[in-house]
């Protein structure tokens, strides 16, 4: 909990955090601007590799490390990215802790259809809320070309279109 507040505070609060919002909101405009995206990113996926080192480290007794065991994480991690929403570090928390008692409601009443109960609320929340809980819409701005005779700034401006 101490180490998701820390990151809620770097990514949220922090000048570091801005760049690294910049850097992957908008990469061209970032460069612009004068941050090295390539450097930033590097330095980001380092730092995410450590985490996953330290989280390692500290549920590998709890979880008694074993092969195949990453198989039975991964799928864990994809339905809270997508019930949180992706990029989403308070979704990502809320979907950790509601997919932990889903998991251990399931294992205590329906041992044999806990795993599959799990994909029920990924399921809810991708035909309800395709961008997860915490998600937000993304917009794209889409550019229409210019014909010769036309000479109006609207036709530069482009077009917004809103994706999922």
């Amino acid at each position: 909990v101490v180490v998701a507040a820390v990151m809620w505070y770097l990514l949220e609060r922090t000048r570091l955090g801005a760049t690294i919002r910049a850097g992957v909101d908008d990469p061209e405009i970032a460069r612009v601007i004068g941050i090295r995206v390539s450097r930033l990113f590097t330095a980001v996926f380092s730092f995410g590799s450590a985490l996953a080192g330290f989280a390692g480290v500290l549920s590998g007794p709890i979880l008694s490390v074993y092969p195949g065991l990453d198989a039975e994480m991964l799928p864990l991690a994809l339905i809270i990215v997508i019930l949180g929403g992706a990029g989403s570090l308070p979704g990502a928390l809320l979907g950790s802790l509601v997919i932990g008692f889903i998991y251990n409601f399931g294992q205590a009443m329906f041992p044999e259809l806990a795993y599959v109960i799990l994909f029920l609320p990924m399921v809810i929340v991708l035909v309800v809320r395709p961008q997860g809980l915490f998600g937000r819409q993304s917009v794209c701005i889409a550019y229409r070309p210019c014909s010769p005779w036309q000479r109006s700034s609207r036709c530069r401006s482009g077009s917004i279109a809103t994706t999922t």
